[in-house]
């Protein structure tokens, strides 16, 4: 065969892909498992760091076992047998209609006091945000929230996944007079109970955080009231 010829060239350049192709299906294929495995504990990980354990990702998996004491998930304001909480893909649950999406919740036990936990998705500047927040049993005061991003701006948007934000939400309300009214984030003039400062220059991050708060947290409230634990 002429190694000068476009043929020569073409059929080289084809087989190359293929064989690329194959290599990269192969390895990925070789460590999906692992990597559900390591999203299972970053997951773990941050739903325990919601009740303030703070825990390597490695010591996640036996945290997440001694402190959430039960996992479920809701579909139409009603428990849904059968499906694992922490399977289900907010990102895509944010895509199905309202009456076909799933909602996991976690419930966890620390000294005596139990506390429910919210999965957390929405929108910054750049991309996804998403966290956890634990509420008291009183379904109204906030314990601790974890808040984390893809791509928003270091010293501004990114600001949200740092202790100095997220440490304004404790012992926050949810409601007021029994209604959900969520925790509103301001431009730097919050007060009272219900208003936590955004982030200084991440105007459009902290409103991702907003919203973010009050479209998830309000499937769970009509739940979290009327279930027995």
């Amino acid at each position: 065969m002429n190694v000068n010829s476009n043929g020569y060239t073409f059929t080289f350049a084809a087989i190359m892909v293929i064989v690329v192709a194959a290599i990269l299906s192969f390895t990925a294929i070789t460590l999906k498992d692992k990597q559900q495995k390591n999203i299972d504990l970053e997951a773990k990980q941050n739903i325990v760091r919601s009740i303030g354990i703070e825990v390597s990702r490695i010591e996640a998996e036996k945290a997440f076992n001694q402190y959430i004491v039960k996992s479920l998930v809701i579909k139409n304001g009603r428990e849904e047998e059968g499906i694992e909480a922490l399977k289900v893909n907010l990102a895509d649950e944010v895509k199905k209609p309202a009456d076909q999406r799933l909602y996991p919740l976690f419930v966890a036990e620390k000294d005596g006091k139990r506390f429910f936990i919210i999965p957390l998705r929405g929108k910054g500047l750049w991309g996804p945000i998403w966290g956890y927040i634990a509420l008291n049993d009183d379904i109204n005061t906030v314990y601790g929230v974890i808040f984390d991003h893809k791509s928003e701006t270091p010293g501004l948007g990114a600001e949200i996944n740092t202790a100095g934000f997220q440490s304004q939400f404790q012992n926050k309300k949810i409601m007021r007079n029994n209604e959900f009214i969520s925790i509103e984030v301001r431009k730097g003039d919050a007060s009272g109970e219900h208003q936590v400062n955004g982030i200084s220059g991440g105007t459009i991050t902290s409103v991702g955080v907003d919203e973010m708060l009050r479209d998830n947290i309000r499937n769970y409230i009509d739940f979290l009231k009327s279930y027995t634990f």
